[in-house]
């Protein structure tokens, strides 16, 4: 959530560096004239408590004079205050609500060096700090030749008898997939893998989040209230949880309402899930195969940070994600995207796009992003600085990578001529020394 205090500040670079995001439903004019109503509602009521206690500080004299008609004067008075205070206090509440509804569904500001655009068109690949493609294409794994035309990946797993998508639709509907025998168990180790990198080579603490969140922690991440139908809700009790689309959602509200010491940051949590998306936006797109799924395995990164350090951790984070991919020898590229293209919280995003030679294209596996104090705010997670000046902590997330589009990647890239699958090197110890996946006889 943006400050409404720097958006009163700055409205004109408000408007423009929103110009170029998708659908910002108010214009800086708009929101001061929220605040301004709010404020007044808000003054309105505080000089009708004043005069309130002014009244009454009057009633106790004139009853000390035993002026009773004088006392029940000012008590009158003060009656009618007392409905007009319950009045304006009513008002202030539409107002506060009114305004803090309207900075929930504003998007983040993006950072100056984050490409101006309107789609994915306008995104530009990312080659690092220091700018060079070349450097950049010798650190990463080589695509892949092959002497015959590579299959997808849910041609390989159907003709394994490994990879179920009609038993996953009589079971639960379209979007799941059933998989079995060794493909079942690559896709447990992809997630192993990844969770050890990240805790014995990153510096991640691991944690086992909850899978259900109350609304407050969805706010927090600002998966609400933009983003409600992609959400599976269950009722619970009076109220209701929602299955987490992303761990993002538990483990950056590890500090909500929370002031921490400058010296306990960074704090870097990941965690293996299960994530739930209803897709609710994407009709049409990859229905073959598990590219998109209403159920799928994701290992995610969180780090909070000083204000001062979000930009080397993001940079930091992209560098773990990467080492991912090059540890299991998949050529990918990194994108930084567009404004058009950014997330909803977003200050600034990198995609990693693995290369996918069944589709002949890169395909997203993992997204990068530093945030700000956008969801601090939201979340109320501040950090207290060695000055003893308090501020909103930055917050920031990325995939580390997300294990199904992993999988695919692997299936795609190790496939072999006669159907089976080489083991990527990092995985055979998780596969019991298995160097390859045979094809089904």
């Amino acid at each position: 959530m943006l400050d409404i205090n720097w958006i009163k500040a700055n409205p004109a670079a408000f408007d423009a560096a929103l110009s170029e995001r998708k659908n910002v439903p108010f214009k800086a004019s708009e929101l001061i004239a929220m605040d301004e109503s709010r404020r007044s509602a808000i003054a309105a009521v505080e000089d009708a408590q004043a005069k309130r206690n002014a009244l009454s500080k009057l009633i106790g004299q004139a009853k000390a004079q035993k002026d009773e008609a004088k006392a029940n004067e000012l008590m009158a008075e003060v009656a009618s205050l007392k409905d007009a205070i319950q009045t304006g206090e009513a008002t202030r509440k539409e107002a506060e609500d009114g305004l803090r509804n309207a900075l929930l569904v504003i998007p983040n500001i993006p950072l100056d060096e984050v490409p101006r655009g309107a789609d994915e068109a306008d995104n530009k690949e990312y080659f690092g700090l220091n700018g060079s493609p070349a450097t950049a294409a010798r650190a990463r794994p080589a695509k892949p030749s092959f002497s015959y035309k590579p299959k997808e990946h849910f041609e390989t797993g159907e003709a394994m008898g490994q990879m179920d998508f009609e038993v996953a639709a009589k079971i639960s509907g379209a979007r799941f997939v059933v998989l079995k025998s060794h493909l079942a168990r690559l896709e447990r180790s992809i997630g192993q893998f990844m969770l050890d990198l990240h805790v014995d080579q990153h510096g991640y603490t691991e944690v086992q989040p909850p899978l259900l969140v109350k609304d407050d922690a969805l706010y927090g991440t600002n998966q609400l209230p933009k983003f409600a139908d992609d959400l599976f809700f269950t009722p619970h009790g009076e109220s209701r949880l929602a299955l987490i689309p992303t761990a993002e959602v538990p483990l950056t509200n590890f500090v909500r309402e929370t002031i921490l010491a400058e010296d306990e940051l960074p704090l870097r949590l990941t965690a293996l899930t299960p994530c739930f998306r209803s897709e609710a936006g994407s009709a049409g797109r990859d229905t073959r195969g598990m590219l998109r799924q209403h159920q799928f395995n994701k290992v995610e990164m969180v780090a909070i940070t000083t204000p001062e350090a979000s930009g080397d951790e993001h940079e930091k984070m992209l560098a773990d994600a990467e080492d991912v991919l090059k540890q299991l020898g998949i050529h990918y590229r990194v994108m930084m995207l567009s404004t058009g293209d950014m997330g909803f919280g977003a200050q600034k995003t990198y995609d990693l796009e693995a290369w996918l030679p069944g589709q002949d294209t890169y395909r997203e596996i993992s997204s990068v992003s530093v945030c700000g104090d956008f969801q601090a705010r939201r979340m109320d997670a501040r950090v207290k600085g060695k000055d003893g000046k308090i501020r909103h902590v930055h917050t920031l997330n990325g995939s580390g990578v997300a294990v199904g589009r992993a999988l695919i990647a692997v299936m795609e890239n190790y496939q072999q001529e006669d159907g089976s699958i080489a083991i990527p090197d990092v995985l055979q110890p998780y596969m019991k020394g298995l160097t390859s996946i045979g094809a089904k006889s």
